[in-house]
Order: C-alpha cells, then sequence, then structure tokens
C-alpha cells in the first residue's frame, strides 16, 4: 500500500510445508505474530489509520481479528474498542486487553456484534443500512472502523497470501486451495492476489477455490446446495436467496471463528466461487474434531476453526469435487495457544 509509515511486527511469508498425509501444502499461517492470518490484514489496516490520522480504531470480531487489530494499534500507538462476544475465549479476550485495547462485550451471536459495533461507529441508521447491503458503512461515530470484513486496506493485506504461494512455489499455481469461509476474508483476498498474478501476466492460471463451514453456519454452502440440481457439477448456479430465520440443526459449535450467518461481502464471495469454478462444503463438529486430532497428533497445534479447512479436503476428495493427481494448498489459520 502506499503509505508513508508502515505499522508493522515483521509478519509475512509463512511457512509452505508439505503434509504427506493430507496429500497437500499446508501454509502454517498460526505462526504470525498474533497467532493467525488475520495479522495480514491488521498491518494494512492500520497503516492506512496512520496515514489517515486516525486516533481510535473501531472493530468486531469473534477474537483473532480482534487481537490482530488491537495488538497492531498498540504498535502504531493508536487506541482500540474491540466488540467481542460475551462468551469470547478467555486466551484471546486475554491478547486484546494485554495490547492496551478495551474490549466491548456483547449478548447475542456475531450478527449482534457487529450491529453493537457499528451503532458506536455510525449510529442506528447506519446500521439499518449496512447489514447485508454490500456497502460499507461511514467512517463517523466514536473511531474509524477498522473491520476485518469492510475496510478494504484488510483485503489489499490478504491479499499476500496468494503472491506468497505463488512465491514460495516458483510461481506454480496449485489447482485449488482450501480455505475456512466466515465472511470470506481470507477467501476474497486470496482470490484478488490470484486474479491480480494472472492479471500482471506473472501467472498463467487462477486455482479453484473450495471454501469451509461449520454446520448451521453455512450460507454459502446452503445457497449451493439449494440452487445445485443434482446431475450438475459443483460450483454452478449460485444466485439462491437463503433464508435465515430458520434455527439451524445441530449446529457445529466447534468453529467458532466462522459462526458467520449473514456475510459482509456475500454477493463478492458468490462472485469469487463462480469464477474459479469453486465450492462449498459444511462440515458437522465430528468431521472437524477428528481432523484437528489428526493435525496436533501430526505436528500442527492448530485452534478447532483452523481444521475445518483439511476436514473440508477429505470431504472435497470423497465427492470427487478434488481428484487424487490435484495439487491442494490448505491454509493452517490460528494457533492452538488461543485455545489454552
Amino acid at each position: 500500500m502506499p503509505v508513508s509509515r508502515q505499522v508493522t511486527l515483521g509478519e509475512g511469508f509463512t511457512p509452505l510445508v508439505d503434509a504427506p498425509d493430507w496429500d497437500a501444502q499446508f501454509k502454517l499461517e498460526y505462526v504470525f505474530p498474533t497467532g493467525s492470518f488475520k495479522d495480514r490484514g491488521a498491518t494494512t489496516t492500520l497503516s492506512r489509520a496512520v496515514e489517515l490520522g486516525v486516533d481510535t480504531v473501531i472493530e468486531d470480531s469473534s477474537g483473532n481479528a480482534g487481537a490482530a487489530i488491537a495488538t497492531y494499534a498498540a504498535r502504531a500507538g493508536l487506541d482500540a474498542e474491540i466488540y467481542v462476544p460475551a462468551d469470547i475465549k478467555q486466551s484471546k479476550l486475554v491478547a486484546i486487553q494485554r495490547a492496551g485495547a478495551r474490549p466491548v462485550r456483547v449478548e447475542g451471536d456475531r450478527e449482534d456484534v457487529t450491529a453493537a459495533c457499528l451503532d458506536a461507529v455510525e449510529g442506528e441508521a447506519g446500521t439499518a443500512s449496512v447489514t447485508g447491503s454490500g456497502q460499507s458503512p461511514r467512517q463517523s461515530g466514536e473511531g474509524w472502523y477498522a473491520s476485518h470484513a469492510w475496510n478494504p486496506a484488510f483485503y489489499a493485506g490478504t491479499m499476500t497470501f496468494a503472491f506468497e504461494v505463488a512465491a514460495q512455489r516458483q510461481w506454480s499455481i496449485p489447482d485449488a486451495v482450501v480455505l475456512p469461509l466466515g465472511h470470506g476474508t481470507l477467501f476474497l483476498g486470496a482470490y484478488r492476489g490470484f486474479r491480480a498474478l494472472r492479471e500482471a501476466g506473472i501467472t498463467g492460471e487462477m486455482p479453484r477455490l473450495l471454501g469451509a463451514q461449520g454446520t448451521g453456519y453455512a450460507p454459502f454452502a446452503a445457497a449451493l446446495q439449494e440452487n445445485r440440481p443434482e446431475e450438475e457439477a459443483p460450483g454452478a448456479h449460485l444466485t439462491a436467496a437463503l433464508d435465515r430465520e430458520e434455527e439451524p440443526a445441530e449446529a457445529n459449535e466447534l468453529v467458532d471463528g466462522i459462526h458467520i450467518r449473514d456475510p459482509a461481502r456475500e454477493d463478492q464471495v458468490f462472485d469469487a466461487i463462480e469464477a474459479t469454478d469453486g465450492d462449498v462444503v459444511a462440515l458437522d463438529e465430528d468431521a472437524v474434531e477428528g481432523t484437528l486430532d489428526r493435525l496436533h497428533r501430526a505436528g500442527f497445534y492448530v485452534e478447532p476453526t483452523c481444521a475445518v479447512a483439511p476436514a473440508a479436503l477429505q470431504e472435497f476428495r470423497r465427492e470427487g469435487v478434488v481428484t487424487e493427481d490435484d495439487d491442494v494448498v490448505v491454509p493452517l489459520t490460528g494457533s492452538g495457544m488461543k485455545t489454552l
């Protein structure tokens, strides 16, 4: 980003390692300074905030983005308020507090947390006009909205995931990338990054982008399933309206980092899925828990939300979406240290 001061903690170029048991490569995003890939967007977002002369940043998060924004705000010398669920994991709450940010705990689900945060940023009228509309909130009120879901500066950071994957593979693009999918912060960043590489002529192809969600919190997977005739291949017909008023059964509560039922950039994520012939699958707790245990025993100490992507890779292979010959990259997005 063209800024005069970069707010950085030396993040970037996380390891890309072979994972023979999964027949894939894992990108170890959990070794970032705050233990998650959200540092990619935090460095660019806080750099932009400093460039604009912001005094206070405000964010809403289930934990990882909040810890990243709080930490990089501390690095920048800015105040931060982080709106979080009332039942946030204690380790993530402590990370926010120890960085000097003020956590604001909100009862309810993630949509309630976002609504309370937007209320602080711009008032109730703005909240009503923003949620699900595809429009960015105005930057007026008690602080600057350093949102990992809405702020364009955040995506300038998550795009670097694609740049690194390409560079670490000597500019050879994988056949597919399987990513956790909540708001789509990393999913969209990866799409925009790989697209930029192709448009610049650095690479010639795009990988298929495959999303992983938890049952009960799977708007993308549900919409795809609703619009896919049985005889059609995955990735077709992406334009369904999803009834979000129904209470989901057997919700996957393990993957709290992607507990999003009303994604901020829904249309853009669907566009990315369609453009890459992608797909999305929803996993239950048993699938994620089994994969988490397997990851830990293989030396990858990650948090439960992180395990949804490797679990999805197994499901995509069973469904024939990914073949044995496909070259696949999977980001491991968050550290298990955050669940202690």
